[in-house]
């Protein structure tokens, strides 16, 4: 018998995921992919997957991923109206690679573990570039027979994919890292305007910013964008505040002082109200960039 395994959610993530556990399948599996937006699923098209707006088509799924924007609509797809959660059948299992709070993905897997259905928060990193190469980084949380049993269809999508610990683990490790993330941008954004505000030549300093002791993957990343005064490549503002938000609930529940992840939240604060949440994280130098009269441009930028 054929094991049945359904995706839901199929944007930039999780269509390529898609893509991948088909064409990596020893062609005993049938696929189903699903996705609530009409005009996300047209025209996508792969022999061997089911694509489809019909949720009832994960019905009899013995893995069913998630690769979802939040875990308000998470929770909302599993529990809501027409909610997935009491269709899964005990005995499969549950992937999520949402990126969602760590409490939320807790209670939300207990809640399914507690009518038999096995649970991994496995969310992601590498960008659509690594889900389309299948070299993402996958951060797992849940029992180690889950997860063994789920490696050999995560190595399909990630090329390291790690059990990081118990249910709410791999939610963890993943705020964790776009935290380390969030605050190498938010310094960036601070401090290159200074300097430039006092007399240092933008491209110059992003030489330095990208091959220095300073450099770092956001530098890399983010500095060559705002040279060129490129915004609206990456990841909103206005989505990606979801893991200072979840930091700050860790470090209330647990007491944990985190003084510097309190100023970067700040800074992504004064580029959310300056009217920037549809844009990258890069767009957290333009207040700066405004309160100095500057521009860290390069001179066609």
């Amino acid at each position: 018998m054929s094991r049945r395994i359904a995706v839901m959610g199929l944007g930039q993530m999780g269509w390529p995921i898609a893509l991948n556990l088909a064409r990596k399948g020893d062609g005993t599996e049938t696929v189903v992919a699903v996705d609530a937006d009409p005009g996300r699923v047209a025209g996508l098209a792969e022999p061997g997957i089911t694509v489809t707006t019909d949720r009832a088509a994960v019905a009899g799924a013995d893995v069913l991923f998630l690769c979802l924007p939040d875990g308000d609509v998470v929770e909302a797809v599993l529990f809501g109206p027409d909610g997935l959660g009491p269709r899964l059948a005990p005995g499969a299992t549950l992937v999520d690679l949402s990126t969602i709070a760590h409490g939320q993905a807790v209670r939300l897997g207990e809640a399914l573990e507690a009518r038999g259905v096995h649970v991994l928060d496995a969310p992601v990193s590498g960008a659509p570039a690594g889900a389309e190469a299948g070299t993402l980084t996958v951060m797992c949380g849940g029992a180690p027979e889950t997860f063994a049993a789920m490696r050999p269809l995560l190595a399909r999508i990630g090329a390291q994919v790690l059990h990081m610990g118990p249910l709410g683990s791999g939610q963890l490790t993943k705020t964790i890292n776009n935290v380390i993330y969030d605050i190498n941008i938010a310094a960036l954004a601070e401090v290159l305007p200074m300097a430039v505000a006092m007399g240092l030549d933008p491209e110059r300093l992003a030489s330095v910013v990208t091959t220095g002791t300073s450099r770092s993957y956001a530098s890399q990343y983010f500095v060559p964008r705002i040279l060129r005064g490129e915004f609206d490549e990456g990841y909103p503002l206005g989505k990606a505040y979801k893991d200072l938000v979840s930091a700050a609930a860790v470090s209330v529940a647990r007491g944990f002082p985190l003084p510097v992840t309190a100023a970067a939240t700040t800074t992504y604060q004064m580029a959310l109200r300056a009217g920037h949440g549809d844009r990258d994280k890069g767009a957290m130098v333009l207040p700066f960039e405004a309160m100095l009269g500057v521009k860290v441009r390069a001179p066609s930028g």
